[in-house]
């Protein structure tokens, strides 16, 4: 338990900033999951416009630190495969 009034504001602060990336991070899950859907249902053009969503938005929490950069550029490179072989 926090025992300096320090203590107890940044543990208030924690908790909201948990909150606040929790939010973004799981934004960014169900990005990923919308690109693989477009995959599976097989439909080329449309899951390369929502990988451009999805692409943008990981770079945005990149950014932000929320997850790391090279994190980033590997679920975009998987993604990225995933549409090519769709040919």
């Amino acid at each position: 338990m926090a025992n300096s009034a320090q203590a107890r504001k940044r543990a208030r602060q924690n908790i909201k900033l948990n909150e606040h990336n929790s939010a973004i991070r799981s934004a960014m899950r169900t990005a990923i999951k919308k690109v693989r859907a477009a995959v599976t249902a097989g439909n080329k053009e449309t899951a390369e416009q929502v990988y451009r969503e999805t692409s943008s938005t990981l770079d945005k929490v990149a950014n932000k630190k929320i997850i790391h950069k090279n994190k980033a550029s590997r679920h975009k490179s998987r993604l990225s495969s995933l549409i090519k072989a769709m040919a």
